[in-house]
């Protein structure tokens, strides 16, 4: 494949930077979420698993537009954001870093809770029997058995963060160098009398990427529930 050009590798540093961003801004958050969704019941669980997963189901540019009204300048949430730390997030990277966030969190949640659930509880409960509180029982039981989902979903959310277009370019629009992410540089190459070489290769950048992270996200997760197999053994 030809070198790719300063603005083609512009595009594609920025969307490894959301994608990165992306993950760090949902992992926080979707690792006890999805350790709540598996481990308890409660009034309005059914009600929580549906927003969780809305962004799945939603159009992309639908999200796009919701995150526009909630975190735009206008918006209730960007307006005290701006005031607050003078933090602007419509229109700027920081912006699609977190329309990555919100498209990539249902995989992330999904594959952490699939883990969780995979965990046999009396191993929980004999922690807890020897003394162990609730919240040492989750560091050093639940969370280390729950990794390979962890690894998974970390992997899977930063894939499709890396190549969110609809909600992207609906709340951050199509800036060259602040939020002309890859499958955006696509779209725009392709609006352009000979850019076809260029939205080919970026295509091809993008499949490779995407390739890349599915079979690194089978490869770790089953290699370490291997290894936790054996120490269980």
């Amino acid at each position: 494949m030809p070198e790719l050009t300063p603005i083609e590798l512009e595009a594609l540093r920025l969307s490894l930077r959301v994608g990165l961003w992306g993950v760090a801004l949902s992992l926080p958050v979707a690792v006890p979420l999805a350790v709540l969704l598996a481990r308890r019941e409660f009034p309005g669980k059914q009600l929580l698993n549906g927003l969780v997963y809305l962004p799945l189901i939603l159009p992309p540019v639908a999200t796009g537009y919701v995150l526009l009204l909630m975190l735009g300048r206008r918006g209730p949430i960007g307006a005290w954001l701006e005031d607050s730390f003078g933090l602007v997030l419509a229109f700027r990277w920081t912006g699609a870093a977190v329309a990555a966030a919100v498209m990539g969190f249902p995989l992330m949640v999904r594959a952490i809770r699939l883990s969780v659930e995979a965990i046999d509880p009396r191993i929980e409960v004999a922690a807890g029997t020897l003394g162990a509180g609730a919240a040492w029982v989750f560091l050093t039981v639940t969370l280390p058995l729950a990794i390979p989902g962890i690894i998974a979903g970390t992997i899977l959310s930063f894939a499709r963060g890396v190549g969110e277009f609809g909600a992207t370019i609906t709340f951050v629009s199509n800036i060259p160098g602040e939020t002309r992410t890859l499958p955006i540089a696509i779209h725009t190459f392709l609006q352009v009398p000979g850019g076809e070489a260029a939205a080919l290769r970026l295509t091809v950048l993008a499949i490779v990427l995407s390739m890349l992270a599915i079979i690194a996200s089978e490869v770790v997760a089953r290699r370490l529930h291997r290894r936790l197999q054996g120490h269980e053994a």
